[in-house]
């Protein structure tokens, strides 16, 4: 039987989306049992929530000053001694994960499998490589703890209807000293998270300008998607590099996305692989964004957008 360690990732009290496709990608390993750490300095409440993830057994509540911020350094020691008697140690793959996992890999002696996007076997997963344009199969040593980052664009995520037992666990682990929060910076938005909407509007170099941005707002609005951009908007300065979607931005899987004067550079399409449904807008008939796309505009945007607008009403 496998025993697998998630780690919460959670801000302002709630838990992150992606724990839930991690639990879904644990459960696709035969005979796995299933549970979740959750570090803060006032778990309860992320706590009661990560228990109601179907399929886990049990919720750690570790409960400690030193985890009011999520710093990698001062959180890998305690997860490092945590993870005694599991045989794996699973996080999402968003900022928090690729920042904390590495080094709970480097603390246990062992090498991280990352973005993790199926489950062969206990030791067996594929990952991507080469910018999402191929995947291979790799095998962790048997034998050792398996560290592993998710994929979250790769998995559904399991439902609420569970009811786990949540336990106070304590940890005796000497956290560094020499790391220490300052600060935490971030956009403010009331629009939905870019990471895990639904839908989502971006906006590329083909919109011309910041100010011509406001157009993929607009239509977000309507549709009360997430924004996005490619990387040659975020390069242009329309918009934050929050907003980046793409192999050096947020990876994303929404139900709808809606590509506008985006050419579809293969770093951009490695970020939407997973999408339900694409649609594309670009006055370039040869863009490869039609490659992926499972619906095409070939047009003006700044006419065609008003045009969906007036459908919409």
């Amino acid at each position: 039987m496998s025993k697998i360690l998630i780690i919460a990732d959670h801000q302002d009290g709630r838990l992150n989306p992606a724990v839930a496709k991690c639990v879904a990608a644990a459960a696709a390993i035969d005979g796995a049992q299933i549970d979740i750490a959750v570090l803060a300095e006032d778990p309860a409440s992320v706590a009661g929530e990560a228990a109601k993830l179907e399929g886990v057994a049990r919720v750690l509540a570790v409960s400690n000053p030193a985890n009011a911020q999520p710093i990698a350094q001062v959180q890998a020691p305690q997860i490092a001694k945590l993870a005694d008697g599991y045989s794996h140690v699973f996080g999402p793959s968003t900022t928090f994960g690729k920042d904390l996992m590495p080094c709970v890999a480097a603390l246990l002696g062992v090498a991280q499998v990352s973005d993790v996007m199926s489950v062969e076997s206990s030791h067996v997963f594929t990952r991507p490589i080469y910018a999402g344009n191929a995947i291979v199969t790799v095998e962790a040593p048997a034998g050792q703890t398996v560290v592993a980052t998710i994929r979250a664009a790769s998995w559904q995520a399991v439902g609420n209807g569970g009811s786990a037992a949540v336990e106070t666990a304590s940890v005796d682990a000497e956290l560094p000293t020499h790391t220490r929060y300052v600060e935490l910076r971030q956009g403010k938005s009331d629009r939905p998270d870019l990471a895990s909407a639904p839908r989502v509007v971006s906006g590329g170099r083909g919109v011309g300008s910041k100010e011509n941005f406001e157009v993929i707002y607009k239509l977000a609005d309507r549709l009360n998607a997430a924004v996005g951009a490619s990387r040659a908007a975020v390069d242009a300065g329309y918009v934050p590099n929050e907003l980046q979607v793409g192999q050096t931005g947020k990876i994303i899987a929404p139900e709808l996305y809606v590509a506008v004067g985006i050419s579809g550079a293969i770093q951009h399409l490695t970020g939407i692989k997973d999408a339900g449904t694409i649609v594309a807008i670009n006055k370039d008939a040869d863009a490869a964004i039609f490659e992926v796309a499972d619906i095409g505009l070939v047009g003006d945007l700044f006419k065609i957008l008003p045009e969906l607008e007036a459908a919409l009403d």
